[in-house]
């Protein structure tokens, strides 16, 4: 599974932070709304295009929260600089 996409509220904390995650695994998109950090409880969402996935994506994403988008790590990971 390959993550496409990572936004975050902004937020700090055990009971404030929130993170939505897009993904995808072969010809399937996976959404993750996580709550609470990476011991947070999340939910899945799966859809079979990219366009409902997003749609997801949006419908979460709305509200009071300023959300950031964050950069996913590459394939393999980060290069050094030379």
């Amino acid at each position: 599974m390959e993550q496409r996409r990572h936004w975050w509220n902004g937020k700090w904390g055990r009971l404030a932070r929130r993170d939505v995650f897009l993904r995808v695994d072969g010809d399937r998109w996976h959404v993750e709304q996580r709550a609470g950090g990476a011991e947070g409880v999340s939910r899945f969402y799966e859809h079979a295009s990219v366009e409902e996935a997003e749609e997801t994506v949006r419908s979460l994403l709305d509200g009071a929260d300023t959300w950031r988008e964050l950069s996913p790590r590459p394939p393999g990971g980060w290069a050094p600089s030379v």
